[in-house]
């Protein structure tokens, strides 16, 4: 059972790396060296060779990223990384909550480490050449040890409460985390823009002026309730623009990257906005907060069946990844991997639902302000981040969570219509 527990592992993480790659084939197949006609007036001759430079140069890297964090995986696996990491975990004590604190610490730090030239490499040199970098050495190193703490604080303590009510609770266990971590899902919701966001960048209340009256002005005909309008340093890090929507009641805010300010008109940031605010009258925040409920649901209702205590399965995981003893960090990775397939269709799922919501906020958008200006401010967005817009469709089935831009501008157009 271990052996074919250990090739149906292997199989799982060989399927994932090749499904990965085809579709990134796919994608790469789309790519002209020639302007196509329906992107004319979206991108010029310049900046289209641009774009396509930019993807590219990405996805060379990606391949060799993935690539080499796939041959790790394989050679951890096989020859029994996990086990000696756990051994070493054990050789400090015999808590099953500080083994498992002791054994994901290594991991995180030895993953984040190894991936720390890739990461350096990205940011300042690939995204520096295409003039996307606006971070620092001392930011990217602050970010780090910020994220560093983070982990060790949330995650820590997060994890630390799940294996105790693994260990004391017996078959209660999957309900109760359960709760745990739809409260915690809850609180990030609402308070994740208060509370951690902060600490990576600032955020300044939207000063009174045209814009503040005209976006209020927009509120107060859809009847939305709408205070905290911000205005994020996105500039702090990389010169690409975004906006987004966070909160639930009274804590919800509509944050503005400072790029995207600095880069739009005032018409144009208002329909992003009424874009945003469509996703809050549509209830799409709500939905996707039970939609994410009942996710964590089928995640933990399964890893209730492989790790129950009363069976072998977490034997036969441990054993699997080479350990000999049982434990509840080398359950919980071993499901991780077993899960996949589950989860890359859940995957698809939910971002098939996203698409569908972007289309029914951009209609929300259309209706309420107008078409023009958002249709505007997404080709800019597209061209100012050197975005693919002509991705493959199997490509955008399985990845994307936002239509491609020029499904987008169609729908507008029958919404207006």
């Amino acid at each position: 059972m271990v052996q074919t527990l250990l090739w149906i592992i292997l199989g799982i993480l060989i399927f994932d790396f090749l499904l990965e790659r085809t579709l990134d084939y796919l994608n790469a197949s789309r790519l002209s060296e020639k302007l196509p006609e329906e992107l004319r007036g979206i991108y010029d001759e310049e900046k289209y060779k641009r774009s396509q430079q930019y993807f590219k140069v990405n996805q060379k890297f990606g391949f060799l990223t993935s690539t080499l964090s796939f041959l790790v995986m394989l050679a951890m696996i096989y020859y029994g990384g996990f086990a000696y990491i756990d051994g070493i975990a054990r050789s400090f004590t015999d808590h099953p909550i500080l083994i498992a604190l002791i054994f994901f610490g290594i991991l995180g730090l030895a993953a984040d480490i190894l991936s720390m030239p890739f990461q350096i490499y990205g940011t300042f040199v690939i995204e520096e050449r295409f003039g996307f970098n606006k971070t620092t050495p001392t930011t990217f190193i602050l970010d780090k040890v910020k994220g560093w703490l983070l982990g060790a604080l949330i995650g820590g303590g997060l994890l630390s409460l799940i294996i105790w009510l693994y260990y004391s609770t017996g078959g209660w266990f999957w309900i109760l985390a359960f709760v745990v971590l739809i409260t915690f899902t809850g609180l990030m919701t609402m308070f994740y823009s208060s509370v951690i966001l902060p600490l990576f960048n600032k955020l300044t209340p939207l000063e009174q002026g045209e814009l503040r009256e005209e976006i209020e002005k927009l509120a107060d005909k859809i009847g939305f309730n709408l205070k905290d309008i911000y205005v994020m340093d996105g500039s702090k890090r990389s010169s690409k623009a975004n906006a987004f929507f966070s909160g639930l009641g009274t804590k919800k805010k509509i944050v503005l990257f400072d790029t995207l300010i600095n880069d739009h008109t005032k018409e144009e940031l208002v329909s992003v906005l009424a874009h945003e605010i469509g996703h809050y009258k549509k209830q799409h925040t709500i939905i996707n907060f039970i939609l994410a409920i009942l996710q964590t649901a089928i995640m933990l209702s399964v890893l209730s069946f492989f790790l129950d205590q009363d069976t072998m399965w977490p034997r036969y995981l441990a054993n699997a990844l080479g350990a000999k003893q049982a434990g509840f960090h080398l359950g919980i990775l071993a499901f991780g991997i077993l899960y996949t397939p589950l989860s890359i269709i859940l995957g698809i799922g939910m971002n098939m639902i996203s698409r569908r919501h972007e289309y029914s906020a951009d209609r929300f958008a259309v209706k309420h302000y107008a078409a023009e200006p958002l249709k505007n401010a997404l080709k800019k967005l597209s061209v100012k981040h050197l975005s693919n817009l002509q991705p493959h469709p199997a490509y955008v089935f399985v990845y994307y969570s936002h239509p491609p831009l020029l499904s987008r501008l169609e729908a507008m157009d029958k919404a207006g219509e």
